[in-house]
């Protein structure tokens, strides 16, 4: 995927910025105001637990970067992914990225129901990257429900995919009630999200305008994807990343 790199970049960073309380910090430089070290607790991602839930091309970056922090990785897909031969990615990669032969995750899980995605949720997760597509199976997914399992470890969730993914009133009071530690989302529901919206106000929540993707590369990333088709089609090839209209993405 033309964008998976700098979208994994957006997401590990404000993990890292949560981690090591970059905004407070900054907020502190605007006030001349040098806060000691005890003042606050820092945490390194050695050891914690990142969960993805959709392991595209996206996914498979967040996964790399993450192991090569030293975090344990899980993977959600809807479809299993028994063997080493499903598991690798045959869509676009971008070299040097990505998890192609899905060698980085320790523990798989799949499932189109509810029950899997909470299974999933409820496996001590520090860090939960939501990269799934938006359908009319996954619309709402992350409510009341799965915050509350989400509140044993205080989860950080990260949305990169879409905002209807998650209810939002839900997201708003797991903030509120401190259920999750903190949320970067450069998605919303709804979208963009009004002035007076009461998101923007939420604790400890990081909003973007869905930029992640922008960057300078991604254009060429794109005609990338172009050229690697067009040899394809010359050399009588299936195409890569091919929209799936019965799945919806």
């Amino acid at each position: 995927m033309p964008s998976s790199p700098q979208i994994a970049e957006w997401v590990i960073g404000s993990w890292l910025a949560s981690q090591h309380h970059f905004l407070r910090y900054s907020e502190n430089q605007k006030q001349g105001f040098w806060e000691g070290p005890m003042a606050v607790d820092f945490e390194d991602s050695v050891g914690l637990r990142m969960g993805i839930l959709g392991y595209g091309a996206i996914g498979r970056q967040c996964g790399k970067i993450a192991q090569a922090m030293g975090m344990e990785v899980y993977a959600f897909t809807r479809s299993e992914k028994a063997t080493p031969e499903s598991r690798k990615d045959d869509s676009y990669v971008v070299p040097g990225t990505g998890d192609p032969d899905g060698l980085v995750p320790s523990k798989w899980f799949h499932g189109a129901s509810k029950e899997a995605v909470n299974n999933f949720l409820a496996q001590d997760l520090d860090l939960l990257v939501i990269g799934m597509p938006l359908t009319s199976e996954t619309t709402g997914l992350i409510g009341k429900e799965q915050f509350e399992i989400l509140s044993k470890k205080k989860t950080f969730v990260s949305n990169i995919a879409r905002g209807p993914l998650i209810q939002t009133d839900a997201l708003i009071e797991a903030l509120e009630t401190g259920k999750i530690r903190a949320a970067a989302l450069d998605v919303t529901d709804p979208e963009p999200l009004p002035k007076d919206h009461p998101l923007w106000k939420a604790p400890n929540v990081f909003i973007t305008p869905h930029v992640s993707w922008r960057t300078n590369g991604y254009w060429e990333r794109v005609l990338g994807v172009l050229e690697t088709n067009l040899g394809r089609i010359h050399e009588g090839k299936p195409l890569i990343n091919v929209v799936n209209k019965q799945l919806h993405y």
